[in-house]
């Protein structure tokens, strides 16, 4: 989405994205390192919160990172109506930097925001900022030959060639990678995408 339509959609009572968190964001949990601290995570594109609030809900200390003012004030009252607490960065995946040492990096389709030029670099902090033993989890959209380029796509995203996700990983334990093709109709017609989901581990 483009900014102006994001602070729309994300300035609507009801939650575009919903309320519940996905299967993704459920698997990290089960990745999660065993700290005997709590585990501090950070959502990188946390839209409307649902899964920051989610990883709240399970004891985390959170940070939920959204360009998007409107998403960030929606996330504060999802989390408000949970009974846990969330701390909010309004940042820019291009060039954020992480508040803190994180046991856990999350990103659930907003790493296409950040531009080719910028990826080493900002997978490179997010890595080197999060504990040995951390887990990243990211999604990212990929150029696919047999899927086209869906009909809501903006010219501030970019999709990743195949296989490069992985390749900011190839130092760090690679749990699990999926290559998947799936329907959407995001914007109201529907589409196809293609996309990589990763998670990894980062060594002792």
């Amino acid at each position: 989405m483009e900014f102006e339509e994001r602070e729309q959609v994300y300035g609507r009572e009801a939650y575009y994205w919903g309320t519940e968190p996905n299967e993704m964001a459920e698997q990290t949990v089960a990745l999660a390192p065993e700290t005997s601290d709590t585990v501090t995570a950070v959502d990188v594109g946390a839209g409307e919160g649902r899964d920051a609030v989610f990883f709240a809900e399970q004891g985390w200390n959170v940070y939920a990172m959204e360009v998007s003012p409107s998403g960030l004030a929606k996330a504060r009252r999802l989390a408000d109506r949970r009974g846990v607490t969330l701390q909010t960065v309004e940042a820019d995946a291009n060039d954020a930097t992480l508040p803190e040492a994180v046991d856990v990096v999350y990103s659930a389709g907003a790493v296409q925001y950040i531009r080719p030029g910028n990826r080493e670099r900002q997978f490179g902090r997010f890595k080197e900022q999060t504990t040995a033993g951390g887990v990243h989890a990211i999604f990212a959209f990929v150029d696919h030959p047999e899927v086209p380029t869906a009909p809501d796509w903006t010219e501030n995203e970019h999709a990743y060639a195949q296989g490069e996700l992985a390749a900011y990983y190839e130092d760090w334990d690679v749990i699990e990678e999926t290559a998947i093709v799936f329907d959407d109709e995001s914007g109201g017609e529907t589409h196809q995408h293609a996309a990589e989901i990763l998670y990894a581990r980062k060594p002792n």
